[in-house]
Order: structure tokens, then C-alpha cells, then sequence
């Protein structure tokens, strides 16, 4: 989902001094070195980027390069650099940055890669600085700097008992030679004064009292404010519109077909509607009368993918993914006992709070974008195509986000806002989505439908796994247009989020195992990646068919797992392009399991627990989950137990465990929600039809804990919500006795309590 920096000889300090007796520290970045990483197209000559500001005063400011999308990011990355300068967090000022690659190198918030991509990076950047101002108060002081330590923002020397601020020495500093990143001197992790310790998020107070910082609150001097409505099958070209007519409205300013691409990732088709507050121009929309060109996608239908998967499933895959072993042969083996289900799991959209908003101004042939991005070069890049201009005519400002999710990976909203803020410029116009807007044009996660057969030996070994899965194609290429190429030829699904499904655990530990795939259809619909793109459905099949397997067997489901995972050693190479440690998962598991008593406690008739474990985005989280199910079927979640492994160091507890508990709650949202399709067309269209968790439907306590494994840090925002939706439908099983096979939850009877 993003391509790593590294901080080689092409990325280097750089330092200056400034007036006032500051020091403004750098990296810069060799513009073939940024190329060659696939951070966009061409761009303008690097410059100085102040990852750190030090003040005369002896306060720090901190630049925060990544989008911060509600997981923590203001945090995170400052704080690698504050403690490795050893300054105290409370002198820190952190500010956002502005979408400049050049400076900051890569600036995504996506696939749990920021704590991984910058674990080393930022904390040479402040071991960097903390070295030139050690080697100031040496030459200052006349004394090797050896004898010298620092703390508190201050250098020391203890042998003559005198101390100097950093800001005293920040001029002096900025003239020092400037230490190679690869040989500066890190801290002994015994030693961290910031990473590791619970940290309130620097905007929090912010958010708590309804203060205007989200893109949302966003506003310019002059500023209109435009709607855009888009067909209701994906794609769909404006045939007619009474656009003449709509201009005459009361506020509006603006109003215009917009003919839009093919790819469903930039300008759709449409109609634009700019007035002079967004009631009046959404008021306006209310009586536009538009009508739409046919689309080959208005022949799709949920009722039609389902017939024609059940159809595909009875016949074999069209590619075989993997294959180990003789499967047919050992499922008919003497003694073995046989376990057949169909899987389904349903589109479902991402949904953040913040609706797809964004505010553009387009003035002088250049335009500038305030956007709530989580792939902001690839924003610039859909603007810049959207108004036919370069890369480098595009300013785009970070602005703080109300959720993504995956969903702002993909950047149409800031190509819409681009292309109308072109058509009336020079004046700066808010883009805003209404929610109907935001869930009937999302890029959802992908639907699927998986038909397992498994089989356990005598002695209750997982002996054999088949896996037939029936999927969706990319868009069908236009007439006489070819199918988009990838570095494997054509793409084979509609989101490549799917591909990986052959490699998922329990893959390379059942001795006969087989997967395979089937194509539904080229799909018109949307899809793009969803928190933990993959397992977030995956996770859900292979956990709960393993848990079918592990009472098939007669075992304990927890046990049956830890003995799966236990049948097979792998030297590190020959662990698979995901890296899966077989140790890691179970340690994750039995932490959960002592943390929960597993298998001790005794539950009231209508109460069960169900466990599950994944290894997603490189960490590994097992969760127990507990619910209590009435005769009318309501559920209540009594508590969730999790227990992960992301690395080393935990850098921000807080942050940590309420990135495990919101998984948990997207988690528990997720199994009761659904997408369908009638003429190509989204049928749910806002939270009424489409529900979050309530507030009152919430666990009354998500108990996280934490193994510490001798692992670089990774990240937290995907790994905790894939195995909590087969934690949650193992533990129904277990209360009710039904085996939830496909989801919503809803299509079996269950709702919240």
C-alpha cells in the first residue's frame, strides 16, 4: 500500500541557524532517490524540511509529516524524534505539514506502515540534532564531548557541574558538521523517556470542546460551497440536465455538466451546483432533474453475483492458487471426518463520520487544495488530471481528518473539488458529500464467497483444506480499449486486497491444502481497500471454519489452533511473502487465552465465548469474545479480551489500546452491515439502513495486553479488527448453537440487544 524511505547517502541533515538564535533541522531528499521510489510524478528541486524547530526559549516545534486520520499520527512520529533529542514532551509543539515529498519523503496514513517505515528514520533525526548540540557545548566549554550528557533539553557536564539550554546552543549547533543518519548513536530503549509512556494526543483537547479543526470546519474568506451529484450506477454519463434552470435559484452561483473519465478513481460524470452557502446549493440539487446515459453496470445485481457464484461453485476453479499435497485423496481416506460450509461475506462501505469533503481555489493557473487525504501524492495527481495542469501547479495543505478507514486512500472527492474550483475560479469553493452521497459512492470492500471442505483424522489433526473461492474481476475494458497491465500482466480481481487469500493461515500447515478462484463477474461497482484490506474478510471465513473443524474434532477450539500452529516449524526464509511466525501467533494466543481463563469460567445458559486470532498488516492479535444471547435472539457483547504482538515497544500505550478498542467497535459495526446492488445501483443509502454500533451496544470493557517480542515496532490501525468478527460468530456459536456462515448477522435473525 506504500513504498518505504530509506534514509540512505541521497537523504541527508540539513541545518541552519535563523535570526532570532534558532536552529531549523532538515532532512533533504535527492529528487532520483524520491523518483525512483514511486512517490509520483516529476517534481520540483528538494528543499530544507524542518523536521525540528529549537527556540531561543529552549521550546521545540516538531513537524508531523504524515495525515492524521484519528489514529494517533501528531503523536507518533514526533515522539520518536522528541525523545531521541531528549528534550521533555510537555516543551513540544507539534504542527502538521504541508504535501511535499521532496522534503518529508513518503506522506501516507495507510496499511498500519507508518510506525515500521519511520521506527528508525525519525529517531536518527533526533539523535542527529541531540549529537550537534553535544558537539556546540563541547567546543563552547572546551571539554571532549564523551564527558558530556543531555536531559530535559539541556547538555550537562559533570565534572565542572555547568549546564546549557538548547536554545543557548542552537545557533552554535546549526554550524557543526552534520553526523550521517546511519552513524549517530541511538538511545538504550532503557533509556526512553517518551516512547513507551501514555501520551494524550496533542489535538485532543482540541476535538473534546467541538473546536473547528477538521476538514469539515475548513473555511476561506469568500468561500462557495458546491454539491455534485453523481448517477446512481457507477459511471453513468448526464444524458440531459436542467442546469439553465437551477441557476436561478436563490445563493446559486454556478451550475454545470460535468462530462468526467472512465476510471473510477478520478472524475466521474456529473452535475456541479456552486452557491453561496452549501444549504442553498444542496437545497438547489433537491430540484435538479437529470437523466442518465445507460451504463453496462446497471445490469448488475446482488440477486445475480449470488446466482452465479452458487453456479461457479459446483464446477472448478478457473485458477488454482495453491496447491500442497492430494486433498481429494485424504478427504476420502478411512477415518476422516469431513466438514463442509459456504462462507459469504457482503460488500461493506467504509462510513467515517466526516463525509468526502474538500476546499480548492484556483487562481492564476495554479490551484491549491485543503484536503483530507490519506494518499495525498496520488491527490495532487488526480487534481493536476482533473484541470490539466502539473503536479507542480498543485499546493496541497493536511488537514485533520474524521476518520478514512481506506476509504480517503482513494482521492475522487479532491478530484471533483479540483475540476469545479477551475470552472469558477478565482474563488475558493468547499466541496462537502451528504452521507447518502458517501455511502452510494464509496469504493467498498469487496464481497465474496468462499466453499470450504475440511477433514480431521482419527486423532483430530487438521489433515485437508479446500477452499474454492468465487470473486469479482476489475471493470470490463471499454470496447476495443485494453484491460490496465501490472507488473503480473492484467489484474485478475477487482481489488487487489484479494489476492492474498492463498497464503492466509492455515496455508503451509495443513499437509493437503488447496485454493483456488472463480470469477462472478467484471465488476462495475467500485472497490478499494478497507481497514486490514483482506483479512478484514478473510479472518472471518478460515477462523470460523477452523473453529467447525476444531469441534468436529472434539477438541478446544483454542488448543486446536495452538496445536495447528505447532505441527510445522519454518526457517525464516521459507516463511512466505507474508512473513507469517508461527510462534508470535501463538503466544498472542495463549496470552488471550490466560487473560480471559479460557475454558475455566463458568457461563449461564445463553452465554458463550468464541476466539480467533490473525496476523494482519504485521502484527498479531488473538481476541476472546463474550456474549449473552436471549430468546429473541438479542446479542449482548459482555466483554472482549485481546491480546497482541506489534514489535518491540508499544510507542504510545494510550493511542495503542484505543486503536485495539475502536477496531474491536468497527469490528462489531462491521457484522451487522451490507451493501447491495439493484441496477448497478447501492440500495443502503445512510446509517438507518446501514448501521454503526451505538454507544449503549458497546462491550463494557475491550481488555488489551501486550506481548513484547523482540521485533521492530509496527503499526496498529489494521490488526485488530479481523479476528474479532469470527471471535464474535464462534462465540454465538457456543451460546446459541447456530453456525453464522454468512453475514450480516441480521440475515440469521440477530441483532444488538
Amino acid at each position: 500500500m506504500t513504498t518505504a524511505l530509506k534514509l540512505n547517502r541521497r537523504a541527508f541533515i540539513k541545518v541552519s541557524a535563523y535570526a532570532g538564535g534558532g536552529m531549523l533541522v532538515a532532512l533533504q531528499f535527492d529528487p532520483a532517490e524520491v523518483l525512483a521510489q514511486g512517490f509520483g510524478g516529476p517534481q520540483a528541486d528538494p528543499q530544507a524540511w524542518a523536521f525540528v524547530t529549537l527556540h531561543p526559549d529552549n521550546k521545540v516545534t516538531i513537524v508531523n509529516k504524515n495525515p492524521e486520520i484519528g489514529q494517533g499520527m501528531m503523536n507518533m512520529l514526533p515522539m520518536l524524534i522528541a525523545d531521541e533529542l531528549d528534550v521533555d514532551w510537555a516543551a513540544v509543539t507539534v504542527v502538521g505539514a504541508d504535501v511535499n515529498q521532496q522534503k518529508y519523503g513518503g506522506q501516507i496514513s495507510a496499511g498500519s506502515t507508518a510506525t515500521p517505515t519511520n521506527w528508525m528514520p525519525m529517531r536518527q533525526v533526533g539523535a542527529a540534532v541531540r549529537q550537534m548540540l553535544v558537539a556546540a557545548a563541547a567546543q563552547q566549554w572546551n571539554v571532549p564531548a564523551a564527558e558530556l550528557t543531555t536531559g530535559s533539553g539541556r547538555v550537562m557536564h559533570r565534572g565542572s557541574n555547568r549546564t546549557i539550554t538548547y536554545g543557548e546552543l542552537a545557533t552554535t549547533a546549526a554550524s557543526m558538521p552534520v553526523p550521517r543518519l546511519a552513524s549517530v548513536t541511538l538511545k538504550d530503549p532503557k533509556d526512553f523517556t517518551i516512547i513507551g509512556k501514555p501520551t494524550v494526543g496533542v489535538q485532543t483537547a482540541d476535538v473534546v470542546v467541538g473546536k473547528p479543526i477538521f476538514s469539515i470546519d475548513f473555511t476561506l474568506p469568500g468561500m462557495l460551497y458546491a454539491v455534485y451529484q453523481k448517477a446512481p450506477t457507477y459511471g453513468a454519463a448526464v444524458a440531459s440536465a436542467n442546469v439553465d434552470e437551477i441557476r436561478k435559484l436563490p445563493g446559486v452561483t454556478h451550475a454545470f455538466v460535468v462530462e468526467g473519465g472512465t476510471a473510477l478513481t478520478d472524475l466521474l460524470p456529473g452535475v456541479a451546483i456552486v452557491a453561496d452557502n452549501w444549504y442553498l446549493a444542496n437545497s438547489a440539487r433537491r430540484q435538479l432533474k437529470v437523466t442518465w446515459a445507460n451504463h453496462p453496470t446497471g445490469a448488475q445485481s446482488t440477486e445475480a453475483f449470488d446466482a452465479r457464484a452458487l453456479e461457479l461453485s459446483k464446477g472448478n476453479y478457473e485458477a488454482e492458487q495453491r496447491k500442497d499435497g492430494d486433498v481429494a485423496k485424504t478427504l476420502a481416506a478411512p477415518g476422516v471426518k469431513t466438514v463442509e460450509a459456504a462462507y459469504v461475506y457482503p460488500f461493506i462501505p467504509h462510513a467515517p463520520l466526516e463525509p468526502m469533503n474538500c476546499t480548492a481555489q484556483f487562481k492564476d493557473g495554479k490551484l491549491e487544495l485543503w484536503a483530507p487525504s490519506q494518499t495525498p501524492a496520488q491527490g495532487i495527481g488526480v487534481a493536476a488530471r482533473s484541470c490539466q495542469i502539473q503536479n507542480s501547479d498543485i499546493l496541497m495543505h493536511l488537514v485533520k481528518t474524521g476518520g478514512g478507514f481506506g476509504r480517503r486512500l482513494t482521492n475522487d472527492f479532491v478530484a471533483e473539488a479540483a475540476y469545479i474550483a477551475k470552472q469558477i475560479s478565482p474563488a475558493p469553493v468547499k466541496l462537502l458529500w451528504t452521507r447518502e452521497d458517501d455511502m452510494t459512492h464509496d469504493f467498498y470492500r469487496p464481497g465474496g464467497y468462499h466453499y470450504l471442505k475440511g477433514g480431521v483424522d482419527a486423532a483430530g489433526k487438521l489433515v485437508a483444506w479446500r477452499n474454492h473461492f468465487v470473486t469479482f474481476g476489475p471493470p470490463a475494458p471499454a470496447p476495443g480499449a485494453k484491460p490496465p497491465a501490472g507488473p503480473q500482466g492484467p489484474p485478475r480481481f477487482a481489488n487487489s486486497a484479494q489476492i492474498n487469500g492463498a497464503t492466509q493461515f492455515p496455508a503451509m500447515f495443513v499437509p493437503n491444502y488447496e485454493f483456488g478462484d472463480s470469477i462472478v463477474a467484471a465488476l462495475g461497482v467500485p472497490t478499494g481497500a478497507l481497514r486490514a484490506p483482506g483479512s478484514n474478510a478473510f479472518s472471518f471465513v478460515f477462523q470460523s471454519f477452523i473453529d467447525e473443524l476444531a469441534h468436529a474434532a472434539g477438541k478446544d477450539p483454542v488448543q486446536f489452533r495452538l496445536d495447528l500452529l505447532a505441527s510445522r516449524t519454518f526457517p525464516a526464509p521459507e516463511r512466505g511473502g507474508d512473513g507469517f511466525d508461527e510462534k508470535r501467533a501463538a503466544d498472542v494466543l495463549k496470552l488471550v487465552a490466560e487473560k480471559s481463563e479460557w475454558g475455566k469460567a463458568r457461563l449461564p445458559q445463553g452465554t458463550g465465548r468464541g476466539v480467533a486470532f490473525q496476523y494482519s498488516h504485521r502484527g498479531y492479535i488473538a481476541e476472546v469474545v463474550e456474549v449473552s444471547i436471549d430468546a429473541q435472539k438479542r446479542i449482548k457483547v459482555n466483554k472482549v479480551w485481546v491480546a497482541g504482538d506489534i514489535g518491540s515497544h508499544v510507542i504510545n500505550p494510550l493511542h495503542s489500546d484505543n486503536l485495539v478498542q475502536g477496531g474491536v467497535i468497527d469490528g462489531l459495526s462491521a457484522a451487522m452491515q451490507e451493501i447491495t446492488y439493484k441496477n448497478g445501483a447501492a440500495v443502503q443509502n445512510n446509517f438507518n439502513t446501514m448501521p454503526l454500533l451505538r454507544m449503549a451496544q458497546s462491550p463494557p470493557q475491550i481488555e488489551v495486553h501486550w506481548v513484547r517480542s523482540n521485533n521492530p515496532p509496527t503499526g496498529l490501525g489494521e490488526p485488530s479488527l479481523p479476528p474479532l468478527i469470527p471471535a464474535l460468530t464462534n462465540a454465538i456459536f457456543a451460546a446459541s448453537g447456530v453456525r453464522v456462515r454468512s453475514l450480516p448477522l441480521t440475515k440469521h435473525g440477530f441483532r444488538w440487544a
